[in-house]
């Protein structure tokens, strides 16, 4: 139970939409709750990835929000009432607020990132400038608003929650003297991946805005037109494109954020489960031969190697010390990386072709006089391929192949991935081995024709087009933060191809039949 002086209720803003902009505050105060009260219908689930596991989330739509929150305080719980954007404006916090005031139950307030200033910033639309220093917010959802008050030219308006009156705002800033060539733009879905910003002048505004979701704001003033010169949200490589990442969420953590630097919505998808080996029996004599310098080096084909090992250290109470006298070698970034995490600095990595072949071009040969051991361990998957060890064979060295962990294929997918991957709800795919093209096509289906086909080689693509898929894009090298850059590239030259042809901007997943057409 918290002290009598601290606040047992906070009122959170989670911002206008983009998970990322939820501040600093409100993350420690949704790490510290016992109890959440939110809106689902304006809740990210994002957002509560913050809480603790035991944190108790209550629905408003199930009963009175102030009854939740009040009743979750008296029990002397800490109580978190998120709101959508900041709660001083156009929300309820007067009125719950005021209730934990009556009933004598401390309360703060944090603020949210307003959409006021958000939403224009993300359309690229600076609210004041050299010229304009004026702002006026309008909040027209009640309608009746006199519009004789904004008629000043010099002004910027930001006007909230008109999306059923646009009409009408046009119609009546029109008559009160603002020019109808006056520059106007109106922005849905703001700071989200499915933002749209529409700009035209007062007189079009209407016409030009037509089937626009909600919710949506309209910005009027000169300020309008910086967009061509600062759009930088819209214009992303891969906005608003979903794609579909077949690695499970632990290995996908550097994959997803670099996508959603791009613009994409990734979603993780795992085609595989990795599990034990049957018999451990041959892991613990490696990690016992490991350690008593068995072996002149260890090979790490694969992240999921490192975390094996790694935690066979763990059981017997080992950490990096353990390697000490060993050289390590790690068959690309991501797996030196995850040796990094473990504090070992691997001493031979391939810094162009990063796979097995890349490995062997690299690898010294057995020296006797150099080298006093010739024993190499490669702890790996029960599927592995034998040409490392072929190849490490012909160099003079001895393998000891161990099966470090199994790969089975993952369970499907939820009927609706599986759907949205059979009819085009994906705009592109990312396969960083011929497994997920095999495993993804087993468990799923076999991609839309409209979806973009990222493969991370030669190898995969090989067995993508075996399996009747078309490769778009193919990595320059065989690092899956390559793949994601070429996706990228070629996002960014599709997007400029109808830029340049003045078509609509459309994603992949619009080109299918029926699809919804974007501005």
């Amino acid at each position: 139970m918290n002290p009598a002086s601290s606040p047992l209720v906070s009122f959170v803003g989670t911002g206008p939409g983009d998970p990322g902009l939820l501040t600093l505050r409100a993350a420690a105060k949704l790490a510290q709750a016992d109890v959440v009260v939110i809106d689902r219908t304006g809740c990210d689930p994002e957002f509560l990835t913050h809480c603790r596991a035991d944190a108790e989330i209550l629905d408003s739509a199930e009963a009175d929000p102030i009854k939740l929150v009040t009743k979750a305080a008296k029990a002397g719980k800490t109580v978190v009432r998120l709101s959508p954007g900041d709660p001083g404006v156009g929300g309820n916090i007067a009125v719950e607020a005021a209730a934990c005031a009556k009933a004598g139950l401390p309360f703060e307030i944090v603020p949210g990132v307003s959409s006021v200033t958000a939403v224009p910033g993300y359309a690229g639309i600076p609210l004041t400038d050299g010229k304009t220093r004026e702002v006026r917010v309008i909040n027209a959802a009640e309608g009746g608003v006199d519009w004789e008050d904004y008629s000043s030219k010099d002004a910027t308006l930001v006007i909230l929650g008109a999306e059923g009156s646009v009409s009408e705002v046009a119609k009546g800033l029109m008559a009160v003297g603002r020019r109808d060539s006056t520059p106007a733009a109106m922005t849905s879905l703001g700071t989200t991946t499915e933002q749209e910003t529409v700009v035209s002048t007062l007189n079009r505004l209407y016409a030009d805005t037509k089937g626009m979701e909600s919710p949506a704001m309209i910005i009027v003033g000169d300020v309008v037109g910086w967009r061509d010169q600062l759009s930088w949200f819209e214009t992303k490589a891969l906005f608003g494109w979903r794609v579909l990442v077949p690695r499970t969420k632990e290995q996908a953590v550097s994959l997803s954020d670099q996508l959603r630097s791009y613009g994409a919505v990734p979603e993780e998808v795992p085609t595989i489960s990795v599990e034990p080996p049957r018999t451990p029996q041959q892991m613990d004599r490696a990690i016992k031969g490991l350690v008593t310098g068995r072996y002149e080096w260890v090979v790490f084909t694969s992240t999921n190697a490192v975390r094996a090992v790694r935690e066979k250290f763990v059981e017997y109470g080992l950490d990096a010390r353990a390697y000490a006298g060993l050289k390590v070698a790690a068959v690309g970034e991501q797996t030196a990386a995850a040796l990094v995490e473990f504090g070992v600095n691997p001493d031979l990595v391939p810094s162009e072709n990063q796979s097995s072949e890349g490995l062997l071009e690299i690898w010294p040969p057995y020296d006797e006089d150099l080298d006093p051991i010739n024993r190499v361990l490669l702890p790996r998957a029960d599927i592995a391929t034998d040409a490392l060890i072929a190849g490490l064979t012909d160099l003079g060295w001895e393998c000891d192949d161990v099966t470090a962990y199994r790969t089975v294929r993952a369970a499907p997918p939820a009927e609706e991935i599986r759907v949205a991957i059979k009819g085009g709800g994906f705009d592109a795919v990312l396969f960083t081995s011929s497994s997920t093209v095999r495993n993804l096509i087993g468990i799923a289906g076999k991609p839309h024709n409209v979806t973009v086909i990222a493969v991370i080689g030669p190898q995969t693509a090989k067995t993508a087009e075996e399996y009747g898929l078309r490769v778009d894009v193919m990595a320059d090298k065989p690092s899956v933060p390559a793949l994601a850059e070429a996706l990228a590239e070629y996002g960014a030259k599709r997007r400029a191809a109808q830029v340049a042809a003045g078509e609509p901007l459309r994603k992949p997943s619009q080109m299918r039949r029926g699809a919804k057409k974007r501005r």
